[in-house]
């Protein structure tokens, strides 16, 4: 088999306005680090992962650099990309980074700054999947029953089996995630995630189990909770 490489892809350009703090979430403490470091901590002590590339607002990069980057000894880190008005414009401009270092069969790895607790189990059945797969995302089964609701009416209760929660990381070959975001860019079309861009021209996604604690940290009660999934690692996590 050809020898690929494993990229991780963090956009954190969001303002975090439901946090209703100071200064943007992805800065905020956890366990005394910014939540950003912690999640790139995962990829930097992965040997399945060769690099890192950050996409970050334009005007924060020489804080994420020295405060994050730097003071946390991140080798990896290849690149500090600024960030564009949506999400996805984000992510293309990191692929757009990526481009001159990756080939087409590299898998990149798209996943949440403030998403800290990924494990290395789904890094590594995330990449198999990308492999395998025309992608791959994490995600865990919905546990309360949703309903669709136009105009404060509820109009269908659609089966819980068939309800997952998308996480990330999402994984592709960069080929793959690059003409779909090329395709996006050119229709105008904003997806609500990464894999909605493969999704829509028939591609196949493969679910690889994610884990209820690998929560998004985007409100006082998410930073409250991750604070203790921290203190109860040493008890097992």
């Amino acid at each position: 088999m050809t020898a690929f490489k494993s990229i991780a892809l963090i956009p954190a350009a969001g303002m975090g306005k439901r946090m209703g703090a100071s200064i943007n979430k992805q800065y905020l403490r956890l366990n005394g680090l910014p939540i950003l470091a912690h999640t790139i901590s995962v990829f930097e002590r992965s040997a399945l992962i060769d690099s890192i590339y950050l996409v970050i607002p334009a005007d924060e990069i020489p804080y994420c650099r020295e405060h994050v980057v730097e003071a946390g000894g991140f080798r990896k880190v290849a690149a500090i990309v600024a960030g564009g008005a949506e999400r996805q414009h984000s992510v293309m401009n990191g692929l757009k980074a990526i481009r001159g270092n990756a080939a087409d069969d590299d898998v990149i790895l798209i996943h949440d700054g403030v998403r800290p607790f990924l494990t290395e189990t789904m890094l590594r059945e995330s990449i198999t999947a990308a492999q395998e797969h025309d992608g791959a995302l994490v995600a865990v089964p919905a546990k309360d029953t949703i309903k669709i609701v136009a105009d404060g009416v509820v109009i269908d209760t659609p089966p819980r089996e068939t309800l997952w929660q998308a996480q990330t990381p999402q994984s592709f070959r960069f080929s793959v995630i690059f003409a779909a975001h090329q395709a996006a860019e050119r229709e105008g079309f904003i997806g609500t995630d990464d894999a909605s861009l493969i999704e829509r021209s028939g591609g196949k996604i493969r679910i690889v189990a994610g884990d209820y604690r690998n929560i998004k940290i985007t409100t006082p009660e998410d930073l409250t909770l991750a604070e203790a999934f921290m203190a109860g690692r040493g008890k097992g996590y």
